[in-house]
């Protein structure tokens, strides 16, 4: 027979063949099975790094698995890992199979070898199948009491393996109770951990439906165990240390003589060599003196040197991830850290990442002492070769101008800027001196003699574009060309590609035209012309706006497009206030990376301690108006040119959105009062909507109010004060306002917590179109408050249904009237 033609690319090592290939290693398998010849071991070996290699690529090797457990009848240990990787991997995918590794897991249980006896009971919990939790019992209770302390070790994660199979089985056995006995008498630290992880875990879920439960849970952050915990954490490991760590921070002490006795027996720990234990010490350092404001700023002197020393050593990554806390503080507190701005300066070596947060927090620091050298170090980095830091720099440099610290040389250097010649530099250096003048008016003067000699040909970025040509319209009785300027421009309009451009363009040549008309009329009218054809709504609306604007009056005219203007004295921040606190909150996490609250990431919250049916445990809670803010932070980091926004540029833009909509209401159905500013004599009133009327009968299955409330978006969110009666009527019993609401044709899917916490989710339809509404209530009896966000299929119709069950609260006395 003639031998197969061989394919061109040679087949890899860790693939079969050919079909056979499987086969050949099942029959392979059973011949060692049962044999005890010298070397037997050592081609067992051969034989599963095979089968594990097949595995690991995606190969189904499921039918060698009575062959790989007959021959896992040995005593060499790495024999015994490879097969436990192979059975874990493919019973719980095949229930069938797991059942033919109960006897010999069983078997290694028991065998004199520690290593043997803890890898069994490992695989033997990680099986994850329903049916067989009975076989893991005896198992874990005997390795809960063995003699080494890797099998305790291993026993204790696999109780909460056992939990998470089957709860109730875990209760039953009473393995709880054995954790934490555990905990507080093993020798081992690791031991210990491991309980308290588990059992931290265990009660976290059992204490929505269990008042045994929550004490227990309570007393896990008793004085004794965290004192217990604490005398104990130099042992313990740097995972096990932040376990620790933050359990404690749960914990409140009585007083302060006992804050400043955990803060002593903490202190070591903030010279620590892992970042994680001293970013999880600083955090609880911080929070236990929150409401001790002398010895707060105390703690962030004292977690100075630590930060510092963590920034400086490591890896990049590990300081980018110690440097974004640091960053927290440093906003928080920066005339704490004024002193320390030159261990802020960037290195040549260091990446974008670290350069940019660094940036941030050299702007944050700047004072009256040192403004100069501060802004001299960041004129060094606008000549940067890297681009983005060069930017970042010269945004940094006009943030502190922003700030009133030695304006007058500051402002001097940004001119400077523009004489560097170079695009990035001149776009980023227009955009600053746009804000500058908005708030210095007093150095128009000086700006504008340098600004007059840029040609707009030269600038190119859409935003540095709209900040000359704002400039050109401001400024145009002290810039002689320009209206020339703007003419130019506007004979390019149609290879200009940007619509803001074009808008700001329309502003400035009718700004230009109330400050020099003759020199202007021309440029203005093929403006106008140029913007009612434009296909840009925006641009078309805001073009035909100003035509019949300067058709009913050109005084007013003047008077909306050049108003008494005062200077910006303060710029909005770019982050609230609620954001920042939150972001703080969740120290030593993610959410001080990516400088958003965790709200912002996922569309559930932690439960705490509300109960919900299994399937409406993971609804969103509160998450959609984060997410709006999440896309409105996206939306600056878009705009980043305007990171300074001011309110006066609000106003303007509000204005404008005002605009396009005067002129297109004027166009199809304008109000009275918008035919009042623009006499245009004509007055439709607005019919009133029609009264919503709710289904009688209701229905939504709990599968479908989780996929709607994930998709729709938040509609209504207010808050609202719990009268006294409400608050009486909730602590007695649930069902009563249940049934109100259900009286009023709003059902609830899903209810529950205990005092003061209560949280509800209703559903109501319409009754014309069966469309649904949504509603998430959060009631907190203690501080007299109820939350209320609503979600609707109609968005027009949210607020009417808010007003129907807001008055269904009012009426069972949930909502004060």
């Amino acid at each position: 027979m003639a031998p197969p033609a061989q394919s061109q690319r040679s087949p890899s090592p860790s693939q079969p063949s050919g079909k056979g290939e499987v086969s050949d290693l099942k029959m392979q398998l059973r011949q060692l099975a049962g044999s005890r010849a010298p070397g037997t071991d050592d081609s067992k070996r051969d034989l599963f790094k095979k089968v594990i290699s097949y595995m690991t690529v995606g190969i189904d090797v499921s039918s060698v698995f009575s062959e790989m457990v007959m021959c896992s009848a040995t005593s060499d240990i790495v024999l015994k890992k490879m097969c436990y990787l192979y059975v874990g991997n493919y019973a719980k995918y095949n229930p069938d199979l797991a059942l033919l590794t109960i006897n010999f897991l069983q078997r290694d249980c028991k065998d004199e070898d520690p290593m043997i006896r803890g890898l069994a009971l490992r695989s033997l919990c990680s099986l994850r199948v329903p049916n067989l939790v009975e076989y893991l019992v005896g198992p874990l209770g005997a390795g809960l009491k063995d003699g080494n302390s890797y099998v305790r070790m291993v026993a204790a994660v696999g109780v909460l393996k056992l939990y998470h199979i089957s709860a109730s089985t875990c209760l039953d056995a009473d393995f709880p109770a054995l954790l934490k006995h555990l905990m507080l008498n093993d020798p081992d630290a690791q031991v210990v951990a491991n309980c308290l992880s588990a059992l931290q875990e265990i009660w976290g879920l059992e204490a929505s439906t269990s008042e045994e439960a929550v004490r227990e849970r309570e007393a896990l952050i008793s004085k004794p165990i965290i004192y217990f915990l604490l005398n104990r954490i130099k042992e313990f490991s740097e995972w096990a240390q932040c376990t620790i760590l933050e359990l404690v921070s749960k914990y409140a002490p009585p007083d302060s003589n006992e804050i400043f006795d955990i803060m002593n027996l903490l202190e070591d720990r903030l010279q620590h060599a892992n970042g994680a234990v001293v970013l999880a010490t600083i955090k609880l350092f911080l929070q236990l003196t929150l409401s001790m404001t002398d010895v707060h700023q105390q703690v962030y002197e004292r977690i100075k040197a630590p930060l510092l020393t963590l920034v400086s050593s490591g890896s990049q990554e590990q300081s980018y991830a110690v440097l974004s806390h640091l960053h927290l503080l440093v906003m928080r507190a920066p005339m704490l850290f004024a002193s320390d701005y030159k261990h802020f300066y960037c290195q040549y070596n260091e990446p974008f990442y670290v350069k940019k947060l660094k940036l941030e927090m050299l702007t944050a620091v700047a004072n009256e002492s040192n403004t100069y050298e501060i802004v001299t170090e960041l004129c060094e980095y606008a000549a940067n070769v890297d681009i983005p830091i060069a930017r970042e720099s010269i945004r940094a440099v006009g943030k502190i101008a922003l700030q009133q610290y030695d304006v007058n040389a500051i402002v001097d250097r940004l001119l400077q800027f523009l004489e560097m010649e170079k695009d990035y530099v001149t776009a980023e250096t227009l955009v600053l001196v746009k804000d500058l003048l908005r708030k210095y008016p007093q150095w128009s003067h000086d700006c504008i003699a340098v600004i007059g000699n840029i040609s707009s040909n030269n600038v190119q970025e859409p935003k540095a574009k709209a900040a000359l040509i704002w400039m050109l319209g401001e400024y145009a009785q002290d810039m002689q060309d320009a209206p020339y300027a703007l003419e130019g421009l506007i004979e390019d309009w149609e290879d200009e590609t940007s619509p803001e451009v074009r808008l700001h363009l329309l502003t400035a040549v009718m700004k230009c035209f109330f400050r020099r008309p003759p020199e202007t009329q021309k440029a203005l009218g093929a403006a106008l012309a140029a913007g009612l054809a434009d296909m840009h709504q925006d641009v078309h609306d805001r073009a035909l706006f100003y035509y019949r604007l300067l058709q009913h009056s050109v005084s007013v005219a003047n008077s909306v497009v050049n108003p008494v203007k005062q200077a910006v004295s303060v710029f909005a921040d770019t982050q609230s206030s609620e954001i920042k606190d939150r972001i703080f909150d969740e120290f030593n996490s993610l959410s001080v990376l990516y400088q958003k609250p965790s709200y912002m990431f996922t569309d559930k919250e932690h439960q705490g301690p509300y109960a919900f049916s299994e399937e409406l445990g993971h609804l969103s809670i509160g998450a959609e108006p984060a997410a709006a803010a999440a896309a409105d932070v996206d939306h600056i980091q878009a705009n980043d040119g305007d990171l300074l926004l001011t309110t006066t540029e609000k106003e303007e833009s509000r204005a404008h959105d005002s605009d396009y909509s005067l002129s297109q209401l004027s166009v199809q159905q304008p109000t009275s009062t918008i035919d009042d500013i623009f006499g245009l004599g004509l007055s439709v009133a607005p019919a009133p909507p029609p009264p919503l009327k709710l289904n009688a009968k209701p229905v939504l299955d709990p599968a479908t109010f989780q996929q709607k409330w994930r998709q729709l978006p938040v509609a209504v969110s207010q808050e609202g004060s719990i009268s006294p009666q409400g608050v009486a009527a909730l602590t007695s019993s649930l069902e009563p306002l249940l049934r109100h609401m259900q009286a009023h044709h709003i059902n609830c899917i899903a209810s529950g917590g205990k005092s003061p916490n209560f949280k509800f989710f209703f559903f109501a339809q319409k009754a014309s179109d069966s469309s649904n509404f949504l509603v998430e209530c959060i009631i907190n009896s203690s501080t007299c408050k109820a939350q209320i966000k609503i979600k609707a299929d109609d968005q027009t119709t949210s607020q009417p249904f808010f007003s129907l069950f807001q008055s269904a609260l009012s009426n069972f006395g949930i909502i004060a009237s």
